[in-house]
Order: structure tokens, then sequence, then C-alpha cells
């Protein structure tokens, strides 16, 4: 554990927390068979359909490696026979449109942890910067948009991109640990241990493939009997945090 200062902010750092942190978020970020495999990715399921040569409408998407076929959605279920096809490996066809989105909302149930949390200065003394390990169930509603792009390579075949946009709010709670130290208990408490406690709070997220990343506004409440000296217990903080997709 290292605790210095970095213009005027007291930053406390488990290393080894976050050197996981960062390998953990490289993984989610840049595998491609975690992006095949994204939870949040488009998926054959009810969608509202925007385009510039397609009316509005809700539709049906039928999703496979190969192709996404479209069907109109009437009577609360799916049309017997698809009015569009967009494949998505490279192809000659002469199929081309300008622009089409699929919206769709949903809930939204994670497992998180706010990887940093920057607490404000209380009785004077400096703000902190902390990395405790903590994690909690996130349950928001979430907002996807997914925009198809025509394409076409050198050779003159047309393929088609998706590009994913997603974003939620919600609520979160969940246990962690926090450092009880002369310094967070103004030198009430002479020795020092990592107490447990119970966050909760607010949080906002952009989605990106498997992972969601955004901040949260959140409070800790002390387990120990410690709490009533702990300067942070109930107070505010504000924090950076991912979160991995349960459904």
């Amino acid at each position: 554990m290292k605790h210095f200062k970095l213009f005027g902010l007291s930053i406390k750092i488990s290393c080894k927390y976050i050197v996981i942190a960062i390998w953990v978020i490289g993984v989610l970020a840049s595998c491609n068979t975690l992006e095949k495999a994204s939870l949040h990715g488009l998926n054959s399921g009810y969608y509202k359909l925007k385009s510039d040569t397609i009316r509005a409408q809700s539709v049906y998407l039928d999703v496979t490696d190969d192709k996404i076929d479209l069907y109109h959605h009437i009577k609360h279920q799916p049309d017997k026979k698809q009015f569009l096809t967009i494949p998505l490996n490279k192809t000659t066809d002469s199929l081309i449109f300008n622009r089409i989105v699929f919206k769709k909302q949903s809930l939204d149930v994670d497992i998180t942890s706010i990887l940093l949390k920057y607490r404000p200065s209380v009785y004077g003394l400096p703000a902190q910067l902390t990395s405790d390990l903590n994690f909690a169930l996130y349950t928001g509603w979430r907002h996807d948009s997914y925009q198809i792009i025509s394409k076409k390579d050198p050779l003159g075949k047309r393929y088609y991109k998706i590009n994913n946009l997603g974003y939620d709010f919600g609520v979160f709670a969940g246990p962690g640990t926090a450092s009880v130290s002369p310094f967070t208990t103004r030198n009430n408490r002479s020795d020092e241990y990592n107490g447990m406690i119970i966050q909760g709070g607010i949080a906002g997220f952009i989605e990106l493939n498997v992972a969601s990343f955004g901040f949260a506004v959140g409070y800790d409440y002390l387990l120990s009997q410690d709490r009533n000296i702990w300067i942070y217990n109930n107070k505010p903080w504000v924090g950076f945090i991912v979160g991995i997709a349960l459904n």
C-alpha cells in the first residue's frame, strides 16, 4: 500500500489491485473473442428500426454470423417471411442503404467495481484518491443504438459494419473494504486496519462490448465499531466504475 500526495491530493493506492484492474480492462477492451461473445452485442430480438429509406417501425431481428434477417412485427409476433436481409460477410450484392439504425431499451444487471474513489476534503484534511477492494451489484435502464454502415473494400466487395453505442443509469450496492487509520480517524485510533464497508449510490455507464465504464456517486457505511470516528462514514465520494454484464 502506498500513500503519497499529488497536487495537494492525498492518494492511497494498492499497487497490486491497480495492476490487476488495468490487466482486466485491457483484456476486456482488446480481445476479439470477447467482442464476438459480447452480452451487449446485437442479438436476435425485438428492436425499433429507423432508416432514411425504410419507415420507422418495430421489427424482429434474426442475427447469425453471416447475416441479419429482418421481420415485420405484426400482432406481437414476427411475420413469417423476412422483408430484408443484411449480409455480414463481404459480398458483390448491390444492396446499398445510406443509414439504418436499430434501437432497444432493456434492464441492465452488472457486477461492478469502483476502481478509484475520490473522497473530498473533510475536517480540513486533504482529499483522498483510494483504490480499496470492492464489488457491487448494479441495476439500471439501458439504451442501445446499433448503426449499420455500408462499406466497400478495394476489390469492390461490399460489407456492413455494426457500430454500437449504449448508455444507462441506475443504482448499485455491495461490500468492500476501506482503510481505518490515524489519518482517517483524526488520530482517534493509533493502529491501522482494513475495515468492511457497505457501499451504495447511483452510476451512469457508457457501454463498450463486454465491459461498461462510467462514473458513480456513492456513500460508504463502515461496519466496525469505529464508524463513529471514521471521517468518511456516510460521506459522499465520486468514483470511476467498471461493470461486466450478467444479462
